[in-house]
């Protein structure tokens, strides 16, 4: 229960900070491209507003989704269609169809079990307290391509910040050993200053299977980057030319992995 009265909270702060934000917007702010691919500021807010509604169990858009080469898969179809459907609607729209939605919710959530079973994202079986933990990391996430994309920095320490660190860094191990293929016996440290700070280390075991581990003093490579570039390598937002990451160790291994960074879908 209290995991998801805080994933909740988590979830109302931002996206009432992207809606305080969508204030500020003048008509060009909606139409910016931001670093999620091929969509603009007005399709992140389309995005939103259509997982929320078919949350609230409302009917799915009944529109084809042209050939566009961001999509890559019948996932990335399905999220489109939301937001291609309100391609033609005004910006401040829906801004307010997402408040809108956003009351309903919250209006909805506490009936809702947080032991319910539900399919989560990644396509595995979870709780809804755990789905809606799932929704304040990914709310924030598009918060954040958002601000990014009319420059207006925020809410980067929000309570979402840390879903998105629980959620997400989960994956980290996995992009160490399998995805970097690190050997074993190896070991990479993260130095993540913001405020969040984070200072992990995974490494990896005779089995070839990277786990959390203590920070040895000397791993085989060190990497230092504040929490927004963390953020952008992790989302897929960016490759490493794009950001600042200090290096300390292996060179190679160090580029494996933040050449392999993106963890989101």
């Amino acid at each position: 229960m209290e995991q998801m009265r805080a994933s909740v909270a988590a979830y109302e702060q931002t996206v009432r900070s992207v809606l305080a934000l969508a204030g500020t917007f003048g008509d060009a702010d909606w139409e910016r491209p931001t670093e999620c691919p091929g969509w603009t500021v007005k399709d992140q807010f389309a995005h939103l507003v259509g997982i929320e509604a078919d949350l609230l169990g409302d009917p799915a858009p009944d529109v084809d989704v042209p050939e566009f080469d961001h999509i890559r898969n019948d996932f990335g179809r399905s999220l489109e269609k939301a937001v291609h459907v309100r391609r033609p609607v005004p910006g401040p729209a829906v801004a307010a169809e997402l408040a809108g939605a956003l009351e309903r919710r919250l209006a909805q959530l506490p009936g809702i079990d947080p032991e319910r079973a539900v399919m989560l994202p990644e396509g595995r079986e979870g709780t809804y307290a755990q789905l809606m933990k799932v929704r304040a990391m990914d709310c924030w996430t598009h918060e954040q391509d958002i601000r990014r994309a009319v420059g207006r920095p925020g809410n980067l320490d929000a309570p979402a910040a840390r879903c998105y660190w629980e959620v997400v860094s989960r994956g980290l191990p996995l992009v160490v050993a399998r995805h970097a293929k690190a050997g074993p016996g190896r070991t990479a440290a993260f130095d993540i200053t913001g405020p969040p700070d984070f200072h992990v280390a995974v490494h990896v075991g005779d089995d070839g299977r990277g786990r959390w581990a203590d920070d040895p003093g000397n791993p085989d490579v060190r990497l230092a980057m504040d929490w927004e570039t963390y953020v952008r390598l992790s989302a897929g937002r960016c490759t490493p030319d794009a950001v600042t990451v200090q290096i300390t160790g292996d060179p190679d291994l160090a580029n494996r992995i933040l050449t392999r960074m993106a963890i989101t879908p």
